[in-house]
């Protein structure tokens, strides 16, 4: 099942998507509960009858517009940095030059304010020259917590996922290593295009599939998720230790090799550059930066 997030006639709305992708079938719910997008429906564990009761009429995909499938996140995003081996190579002198050298000692987490969220096709706003020149992507597949729950086990971990979405943890770069701790460099407003919606985690299998990142057309990113260095159910045990996790919550898995900061010299986004982010068995998600 496909879960979108959409804005039509003039107000948000949250609908399943045809398996041919060319319309979405809207849930009667009131503006109020999708106003946080599907967070009401992951809170239901899909049971509620009220969540899943669709209207008559599709929506076709040309008549609206995708919004972030969790355009406002309960809380903070959870996010893993140096979680593929070739990443944490390319970016070991720069961004990973004060952390332990052992990659698979610990993973890495920060977080992305909620209000960092936009669209999957939405333009991202370039902060400018004053505030950073140096902005990159990353291309990630982001984990959707379904049934919460503190202490979790690794074996148990899987239960507990929602499904999966694509986020673009657009970085400022030089912030990001000004500061020592991440979170400043990677929360500025709309550096986190998310979408283009939730996949449920009975249609995928986020821990084998292909992960790509476009700039301007050319390929940048590509990599299988088999080749985390902490596997989605690692990070899930992780991040939930003495931390409570909630329904809704957001786990973001890391990026590939081939960021901007890893190329000589590095070649950061700039006025007019186009991301697109392609998960296989998920969809896509494209961006202007302007």
């Amino acid at each position: 099942m496909r879960i979108a997030t959409f804005h039509h006639q003039g107000r948000r709305q949250v609908g399943i998507v045809a398996d041919d992708l060319l319309s979405v079938a809207p849930f009667q719910w009131t503006e109020a509960r999708a106003l946080r997008g599907a967070q009401a429906l992951i809170e239901d564990g899909v049971q509620g009858l009220e969540s899943l009761t669709l209207t008559s009429a599709p929506v076709p995909m040309d008549q609206l517009r995708l919004e972030a499938p969790l355009p406002l996140p309960r809380r903070n995003i959870f996010c893993v940095g140096r979680n593929y081996h070739a990443h944490a190579r390319e970016l070991a002198g720069s961004v990973f030059k004060d952390n332990t050298p052992k990659a698979d000692a610990w993973p890495i987490v920060f977080t992305k304010v909620p209000e960092s969220v936009t669209g999957p096709h939405e333009t991202v706003r370039l902060p400018g020259a004053q505030v950073s020149d140096q902005i990159d992507y990353e291309a990630e597949l982001a984990v959707v917590i379904g049934r919460g729950g503190r202490n979790i086990a690794r074996a148990d971990a899987m239960a507990h996922v929602f499904g999966y979405t694509i986020i673009n943890d657009v970085t400022a770069r030089d912030v990001q290593m000004r500061h020592q701790q991440w979170d400043l460099g990677k929360s500025f407003d709309t550096f986190c295009p998310m979408g283009p919606w939730i996949v449920t985690a009975d249609a995928m299998n986020g821990s084998d599939t292909r992960v790509r990142c476009w700039v301007n057309g050319e390929l940048r990113q590509d990599a299988q998720t088999t080749d985390l260095i902490f596997d989605i159910p690692s990070l899930i045990e992780t991040c939930s230790r003495g931390i409570t996790l909630y329904p809704g919550d957001v786990i973001a898995t890391g990026t590939a090799a081939g960021v901007g900061q890893g190329f000589a010299p590095p070649r950061y986004l700039k006025a007019g550059d186009v991301v697109r982010i392609e998960i296989d068995g998920l969809g896509a998600i494209e961006n202007r930066f302007e």
